[in-house]
């Protein structure tokens, strides 16, 4: 995989992929588009480009504030929304008239969103432990409300100190990451790489700090089932049998999707990375299926 700029209107994300986007496609092979989950990056799917290389062509981002991409500005904070709009410019530019999402965690929402706002872009949707939006009941708006402000002013106040958090050593960033998300080392070293910055003899995490702020609001129920029943293409969801259960919990009928299959795997939140021959096996004859 080879790195790429993307100039989007307000900032530049960086990606990753195996073919040029300055020239049209040399090949019949489907274009398969990487989103990544919540604080990772583009490179949370190395083990299965290595796997998927020879069949499709790939592309993955950083989203704005994750690893080598920009943050947004100082002004500024990350709404969900904004994620789908950053997406479309993202595939403007790509040489393919149709391409095949493929989400991890909140990549798996925003693939989502973006799937029933534009379902002439997209052929087939591969959701890893993720599916749609986050949802609250309507009751909840003004809390929601409240909470999210207290964590901008939270950010504010420790802002400071946060910038001044440093590690010792690459090897001590990949244990924090590998404690936080209960995998091996070995699992997360590319996510770190890309994720880490070394500066005079210090480490230090590249992600935006403000993406710990809490959302100042969440869908209810009923805006994301009609969010969901408008998405056109086949939905194929990987799930952990140690992830999120309510990811396991009849979607089909919650979100009254059209077309949706569903596998388990042994593994958590991350089983792509714990099990990436199945997830990639997956993958390939799940797009190959429908291209039959």
């Amino acid at each position: 995989m080879e790195a790429i700029t993307f100039k989007l209107a307000e900032l530049e994300l960086a990606g990753l992929t195996n073919f040029s986007l300055s020239s049209p496609l040399e090949n019949n092979k489907p274009v398969l588009l990487f989103i990544h989950g919540w604080q990772d990056n583009a490179a949370t799917f190395s083990s299965l480009w290595q796997r998927l290389e020879k069949d499709f062509n790939l592309v993955a981002i950083d989203l704005p504030g994750h690893g080598l991409s920009q943050s947004r500005s100082g002004d500024n904070y990350y709404h969900f929304f904004d994620y789908i709009d950053d997406l479309h410019q993202v595939i403007m530019q790509l040489p393919a008239t149709r391409v095949c999402l493929v989400g991890h965690s909140l990549g798996a929402i925003i693939a989502s969103c973006y799937s029933a706002a534009y379902p002439q872009l997209i052929d087939k949707l591969v959701l890893i432990e993720g599916l749609s939006p986050l949802v609250e009941e309507a009751e909840q708006t003004v809390e929601r409300l409240k909470r999210g402000i207290k964590s901008r002013q939270q950010y504010r106040k420790s802002s400071e100190r946060r910038k001044a958090r440093a590690m010792n050593s690459f090897t001590e960033a990949l244990q924090l990451r590998a404690n936080v998300n209960d995998l091996p080392m070995t699992c997360l070293e590319p996510v770190v790489k890309r994720a880490t910055i070394k500066r005079n003899g210090l480490w230090y995490w590249r992600h935006d700090q403000r993406l710990r702020c809490e959302s100042l609001y969440r869908m209810t129920q009923q805006q994301a089932q009609a969010i969901m029943s408008s998405i056109e293409a086949p939905i194929y969801s990987i799930v952990g049998s140690h992830g999120f259960p309510q990811l396991r919990d009849d979607p089909q009928d919650k979100y009254k999707l059209q077309q949706f299959s569903q596998v388990v795997i042994v593994g958590g939140h991350h089983c792509h990375l714990e099990q990436p021959d199945t997830v990639s096996n997956c993958i390939r004859a799940f797009i190959s299926l429908e291209r039959d």
